[in-house]
């Protein structure tokens, strides 16, 4: 399971020009589901996204949570995060957990960070969808937990 982070003072997700999802100060996070992957990735990824510590305290140091600020997530699935890029110029999607499978882990992660006490929202899950952002910083991270 993969999860590209980015500090954002503002985020928005839509689908068909409607907005499915809209947060302020907080995280935009894009979710990739891989094969084999289970509920203890999501488990780990939703509690350690939650308390990293990447917004800046009274003195301009990284140094305050999601929980800590009382920050929103907005959770967008995406599976593009598991492609395979080493060969050829065509990205292979075979890592990608199948769609039901990767709905599953897609819901359970955003229901584990709300009850970590973070509001969450969400795109649609394999909808096509348009997000606008705010990055702020810029400040953008990359985790993964492999089985």
């Amino acid at each position: 399971m993969k999860a590209l982070i980015q500090r954002v003072s503002h985020a928005k997700v839509s689908v068909g020009g409607k907005i499915t999802g809209q947060i302020d100060k907080g995280l935009l996070v894009f979710l990739g589901v891989e094969k084999g992957d289970d509920i203890g990735e999501a488990d780990f990824l939703s509690k350690k996204i939650c308390a990293l510590r990447i917004f800046e305290d009274e003195n301009g140091k990284m140094n305050l949570s999601l929980i800590d600020i009382k920050g929103k997530m907005l959770v967008v699935s995406q599976f593009t995060l598991c492609a395979d890029t080493s060969r050829g110029n065509r990205p292979g999607f075979e890592r990608a957990a199948l769609p039901d499978a990767a709905e599953k882990l897609y819901r359970y992660f955003s229901n584990q960070v709300a009850t970590l006490g973070v509001e969450v929202q969400n795109g649609v899950f394999g909808a096509d969808m348009k997000v606008e952002l705010l990055n702020d910083g810029p400040a953008t991270f990359i985790l993964e937990k492999t089985h």
